[in-house]
């Protein structure tokens, strides 16, 4: 099978691919032009990898194609319509990442209300010259309240270390109850506008869907309160990032911590990137050796299985099958 792998598969699946299958890497390629890619992409049977763009265009170039397997949980990236009317299976890698991605929320909560990354600075650039005082004071994580926006697998495990490790009260927003969550860690279902206005720490971990879009913008900035810090370990369009940094410049809101923005990789000349009060990250919600390497083997396994004409374990359009 010749198999079209992008961007990011750990080397070790990368290896154990090639040694069945005529494999093509490619990483950081301009996709519309690059000709390699493109007569490569002409005869691939299955695609794997991360954040390639697969709608129709690319589709009318990839006629043998039978499968594409995101290395990742999300899968805006994909144009399941276009991919269903052609009858190629669509697949993540859901489950792997879950407590990998909440370690790395509860990261930005603790790193944002205790200034870790901004006193470190201090330390290292030796302006630590005397005493400390309150203009050096951060917030305190323990038994405030976290607003959860979107409780699936990583929100529930958000929701489980806010509970057992810092006896915070949990508020939650869903398109639907979650009875689990209410029980084990007495978390309180609320509309989005009453979470926004009691929570401390606003947690938003939604996929980016057409009804997630633009979700947190001026309106919702404004209902937060002065003290609350804004968490985004979902997708950088699922705010108005403008929004965010006039919320922040008009002390709107206290702070934030973010993994992920409208563009990535980040503009170097974002407003964000010059606050001491916002914490950010490279989009490295799932980045650790371990995460990584399951994510990947996850997804050659759907690949696989696609391939073979089995039905991969985790198939996101399931109408093709059927």
């Amino acid at each position: 099978m010749k198999i079209l792998a992008y961007q990011r598969v750990e080397k070790p699946v990368l290896d154990d691919l090639q040694k069945n299958h005529d494999v093509q890497f490619f990483k950081n390629v301009d996709t519309n032009s690059d000709q390699a890619f493109l007569a490569f992409l002409q005869q691939a049977d299955g695609i794997i990898g991360l954040d390639l763009k697969i709608d129709r265009q690319l589709l009318d170039r990839a006629p043998n194609l039978k499968i594409v397997s995101n290395v990742s949980v999300g899968y805006n990236n994909l144009d399941l319509e276009a991919l269903t009317n052609r009858k190629i299976m669509a697949t993540n890698t859901p489950g792997i990442l879950t407590d990998t991605v909440a370690d790395m929320v509860f990261g930005l909560i603790l790193s944002t209300a205790r200034r870790l990354p901004e006193l470190n600075q201090l330390v290292k650039s030796g302006n630590w010259v005397e005493s400390l005082d309150s203009r050096h004071y951060g917030t305190d994580v323990h038994h405030k309240t976290v607003g959860i926006i979107g409780m699936g697998r990583i929100g529930f495990a958000i929701a489980q270390r806010a509970h057992h490790g810092f006896d915070m009260n949990i508020l939650y927003h869903s398109r639907t109850r979650k009875p689990e969550a209410e029980e084990k860690f007495q978390a309180t279902y609320a509309s989005l506008d009453q979470l926004l206005q009691r929570s401390d720490f606003v947690c938003l971990i939604t996929p980016l869907t057409k009804e997630t879009k633009h979700l947190i913008g001026q309106r919702e900035f404004n209902l937060m309160k002065k003290t609350a810090i804004f968490i985004n370990g979902s997708r950088g369009k699922t705010i108005v990032e403008q929004d965010l940094i006039q919320a922040l410049k008009n002390g709107n809101i206290a702070g934030a911590g973010l993994d992920v923005f409208e563009q990535e990789p980040v503009d170097p000349k974002n407003d964000l990137l010059k606050m001491d009060n916002v914490v950010t990250l490279p989009h490295i919600g799932s980045s650790t050796h371990e995460t990584e390497l399951k994510m990947s083997a996850l997804a050659a396994e759907n690949l696989l299985a696609g391939l073979r004409g089995q039905k991969p374990p985790n198939l996101i359009n399931d109408t093709v099958w059927k």
